[in-house]
């Protein structure tokens, strides 16, 4: 047995996100690249390590090799530890058979003996597809202190949007009595954000029943959290009040992005208190021609302009000939735009080469207009796309 860990993170990173069209069709959901140089699942490895939870399991599943060669042996969260690290649990074949993770539950519940290994006493359960900051030893604080066996992060949410979430009932003490997956008419503006911290072995108990149930989902919100409060046990809601995005949408990537160009963005990738740490490459100077024009702009390593930029997140290695106008985009690693090309509204995966003179998103004026064009591909000189158009193949 290894050595006793107060609590384990097992960190849901196998989701397909389908809704993201062309930016998942090769790699899992939390391998997309956000904010110029980072994964989305650089945000829950960076506040485990800095919530001092060193020992995370990594659920994988729909196409994993990038994910799996991104977090490697997890040296840049400093999680590549003898006792503890960062462990990549894929689905995998048992004696007695194997299968697919059924649902969120399930896959945890196929990998109980690495939480029983580390001797766990409470369990963090991550998705791996949120943009946030958040200190989860606080919230096990919380949940020691009000003896719970689940606690939940909630975030409130404008009533008019609750209906879109789980929503959690609580009375004023933050004990909850009462779930409701997307209610139409919600009771309270509780979002859970799916962040859970159990007991070790209450948890061990319902997942066993939760298997075993040929009706369930297998799945924490639709499934466990409703046995556990049906069971009677002591639910508590964690409230949280810091910046959190679900990035689960094309206009919501987009959308995230953007607010990392506002004159005081909610979200601090600068603070040195609270890193969000990356896997990168060595460092190469930007180079800036003397026609080039950038405004509002993040500006990744080695890119090279000499059009002009605006409104825009540049990843790695982008290059941007004189005459081409990009603006309101989002340019992933090593995308080429050639001379006169017009850019609005976009978000471009990498290394795909556009064409002078295309047109893209002429008219768009928000996220709901926004264009993907996916990674390694040509968009032939002067071909002109609409707005919200999704493009998976050269063009």
């Amino acid at each position: 047995m290894f050595a006793q860990k107060r609590c384990v993170a097992m960190l849901l990173a196998g989701g397909q996100g389908s809704r993201l069209f062309v930016l998942t069709n090769k790699i899992a959901k939390p391998a997309v690249r956000f904010g110029g140089k980072y994964r989305i699942i650089d945000f829950p490895l960076s506040n485990c390590i800095n919530s001092a939870i060193d020992t995370v399991g990594v659920l994988t599943q729909y196409r994993p090799f990038e994910l799996n060669s991104y977090i490697g042996n997890g040296e840049p969260w400093d999680l590549d530890r003898m006792h503890g690290g960062v462990h990549i649990l894929p689905p995998y074949l048992g004696a007695v058979g194997g299968q697919w993770y059924k649902g969120t539950a399930n896959a945890v519940y196929q990998n109980m003996d690495f939480i029983e290994r580390n001797n766990a006493e409470y369990v963090l359960v991550l998705s791996g597809d949120h943009i946030y900051k958040m200190d989860y030893n606080k919230m096990l604080e919380y949940h020691i202190a009000n003896k719970s066996d689940c606690t939940i992060a909630v975030l409130e949410v404008p009533l008019e949007e609750a209906s879109r979430f789980g929503i959690m009932n609580a009375n004023p003490d933050g004990s909850i009595y009462e779930f409701e997956e997307k209610p139409a008419k919600p009771k309270s503006t509780k979002a859970s954000m799916g962040v859970y911290i159990f007991n070790k072995e209450k948890l061990s108990n319902y997942l066993e029943a939760d298997e075993q149930d040929e009706s369930s989902a297998n799945d924490f919100g639709k499934n466990v959290i409703p046995a556990f409060l049906k069971g009677g046990e002591r639910l508590f809601a964690y409230p949280f009040d810091g910046y959190w995005r679900d990035v689960g949408t094309i206009g919501s990537l987009w959308e995230v992005n953007m607010d990392l160009l506002k004159e005081k963005p909610e979200l601090d990738l600068y603070d040195n208190n609270w890193k969000i740490y990356y896997r990168h490459n060595p460092a190469h100077p930007q180079y800036l021609g003397e026609k080039a024009i950038v405004k509002n702009s993040l500006v990744g390593d080695g890119c090279e302009i000499d059009g002009c930029v605006e409104n825009c997140v540049l990843f790695e290695g982008v290059k941007i000939a004189e005459g081409a106008k990009v603006k309101n985009s989002v340019i992933m690693d090593k995308v080429t735009i050639e001379a006169g090309a017009k850019i609005n509204y976009c978000i471009v995966d990498a290394e795909t080469n556009i064409g002078s003179e295309v047109q893209i998103g002429m008219g768009a004026k928000g996220a709901a207009d926004v264009s993907v064009i996916g990674g390694g591909l040509r968009i032939n000189s002067r071909v002109v796309i609409d707005n919200a158009a999704i493009i998976g193949e050269d063009c």
